[in-house]
């Protein structure tokens, strides 16, 4: 089925002649909002162990993670080739550009590997890092944004401003490396008209990817304590409600700017809430079915 707005597939063929496969990276990575360097309690929702797949273990080093993914996707995918993304925590923090270089150039030596993401936090980048990601084959800087709202960002306990936002992408933008944003849809305080006002606030950005999933309540989380005790409200999202967003998203949403996704998917035995037991292509699907049918009402 082909999507009704511009999807990641879309991006990526731009760059790539073939399909392409993003194998996640752990390296060992803290983060300035858990070691201290901004605070020591995270992010309030943050839950890392529930998206680290089962080969992205720090202790086996970049090159050895890399080929365990391309062994797990080759089986199925053998003409596969491959994007090493490093996730986990911030990913440029707390070592010096050598540091980083040797790990990015640790990645793209690995055979099969066309470029590198790099997933970190818009207040952990600088000039003299983005100089030397030019020596690389292709990198796409990938920033958790998160919202647009200060009294949000502040309600989590994020540790950074929007205008922190808005000055990483611009500069990366400036140093000719694609931007991609990621943002969390349902975080506390927030309803639905202001998400939309952050969608409103990127297209004025020069973002290439966004990637967007609904608030997760996971176990053992200060936001669902939070949550539970009555201290935070958070907009109660039923599957339809969120498909609702989702088509107002893509209305307005700038044409050129890709998404990668509208879901996460959390592990069953961590996720307390919503628990709408889709996988994402599923949700992709009605969302499609939701957006084409739209489309041709309106062509009737």
């Amino acid at each position: 089925m082909t999507a009704p707005y511009r999807d990641y597939a879309s991006f990526l063929a731009e760059h790539f002649s073939g399909k392409m496969q993003k194998i996640a990276v752990d390296a060992g990575f803290s983060c300035p909002n858990r070691d201290g360097t901004i605070s020591t309690g995270g992010c309030s929702y943050c839950c890392n162990a529930s998206f680290n797949p089962a080969y992205c273990r720090s202790g086996l080093g970049v090159a050895a993670q890399l080929e365990e993914g391309k062994r797990f996707f080759g089986r199925k995918y053998p003409a596969m080739r491959y994007l090493a993304y490093f996730q986990a925590y911030t990913s440029t923090h707390r070592r010096s550009v050598a540091e980083l270089m040797a790990l990015y150039r640790e990645a793209a030596a690995v055979e099969g590997v066309d470029g590198i993401i790099i997933g970190t936090r818009p207040d952990c980048i600088g000039e003299p890092l983005l100089s030397a990601l030019g020596e690389l084959p292709w990198v796409m800087m990938e920033y958790g944004a998160e919202s647009s709202h200060d009294a949000t960002l502040r309600l989590v306990n994020r540790g950074h401003t929007w205008a922190s936002t808005v000055a990483a992408v611009e500069s990366t933008a400036a140093a000719g490396f694609p931007v991609g944003l990621h943002l969390i849809m349902g975080l506390p305080g927030e309803t639905p008209a202001m998400m939309l006002q952050t969608i409103d606030r990127i297209n004025d950005l020069p973002v290439d990817v966004v990637k967007i999933h609904q608030l997760q309540l996971l176990r053992g989380t200060r936001l669902t304590r939070q949550v539970q005790s009555g201290e935070l409200q958070i907009h109660p999202f039923t599957l339809d409600g969120y498909l609702d967003l989702c088509v107002e998203i893509v209305a307005r949403l700038r044409p050129g700017i890709a998404v990668e996704r509208f879901i996460s998917q959390s592990p069953p035995d961590m996720l307390l809430s919503p628990r709408w037991g889709l996988k994402n292509y599923q949700f992709t699907n009605l969302l499609h079915n939701r957006l084409n049918g739209q489309k041709n009402n309106m062509g009737s």
